[in-house]
């Protein structure tokens, strides 16, 4: 079971990318992410409420919270937004660099990291692969829209990397799909209100496109409760190393996706950058598993 929820993780979250990247089409991503989060949210809290789960304490409610602006607001709603401006293959590989940003992170905020050849070496080599690819793109980037579009996404990694650390550091004792739930819920709510109270977006379901309907409930049912529930069950069931694999898959199916589907520019230079970030996301993942069994071992 473990290996098929990897497999599920794997390929499609990568899908997600495209959905929205259709979905923005007619809907701001920030209204896009928060119809996804809050209904998806609301269906997990559902299903644990009718099982006999008790509502968590505030504490752990206020904890979830703010893991969910985060990781969710801060960064599916700002990487939604950003498909609105940059191709969904580039922010699946923009978005490759999240474990570079969590060892950052980790290292500042959780625990020192030892700063090892191989991880530094990773460190230069994911940042570089994404700045090959912009050589791409030299000509979008005189583009401002497309420059805030990168700007999105960048924050969108560096918030769900805090948001990861976060959750490591506090452990959370609550069921994880639960609490996945209630961060879902929370920041699909803060989303809309935001998308509504202060960008003047309102939701008008009779206009709904087909195409729109299609993308939101892809959204809702793979991306948020099929893959994110085998991403927590991947978690849980095999050795983080393992897990970590998604990683390196979700921007080659967005990358295919998007130049089969989407007609997005896929060329040589921006394959080869594509294999240069995942080869420094590995580097960088395998220089922290060994330090890990160091410390272990001592």
């Amino acid at each position: 079971m473990g290996y098929m929820a990897l497999v599920i993780v794997s390929i499609f979250w990568g899908t997600t990318y495209l959905a929205s990247r259709i979905g923005v089409r007619y809907i701001h991503g920030i209204t896009l992410s928060g119809l996804r989060q809050t209904t998806a949210g609301f269906i997990l809290i559902a299903i644990f409420l009718l099982r006999g789960y008790k509502i968590p304490q505030r504490v752990v409610l206020s904890k979830l919270f703010v893991i969910g602006l985060l990781m969710l607001c801060g960064s599916n709603g700002l990487m939604t937004w950003a498909m609105q401006y940059i191709p969904s293959g580039l922010g699946a590989i923009i978005s490759a660099t999240v474990p570079i940003w969590i060892t950052l992170f980790s290292y500042f905020l959780v625990q020192k990291t030892k700063l090892s050849l191989q991880l530094i070496i990773g460190l230069v080599l994911g940042f570089a692969g994404v700045a090959f690819i912009f050589y791409n793109y030299l000509s979008s980037l005189m583009n401002p829209e497309f420059r805030f579009g990168i700007m999105l996404s960048i924050l969108a990694c560096i918030f769900w990397a805090l948001g990861s650390v976060l959750t490591a550091k506090w452990a959370i004792e609550v069921n994880f799909l639960y609490g996945a739930g209630f961060q879902m819920f929370f920041s699909g709510i803060v989303m809309l209100l935001v998308s509504t109270l202060f960008m003047g977006q309102h939701i008008y379901v009779g206009n709904f496109t087909t195409e729109l309907w299609e993308s939101l409930l892809y959204l809702i049912l793979v991306g948020s409760l099929l893959s994110y529930s085998a991403y927590i069950f991947v978690l849980n069931n095999l050795p983080t190393s393992l897990a970590s694999v998604y990683a390196y898959i979700n921007p080659i199916v967005a990358v295919l996706l998007g130049w089969i589907l989407l007609k997005e520019g896929l060329t040589w230079l921006m394959g080869l950058g594509c294999l240069i970030t995942l080869g420094g996301v590995y580097l960088v993942n395998n220089a922290v598993a060994k330090n890990k069994r160091l410390k272990t071992a001592e």
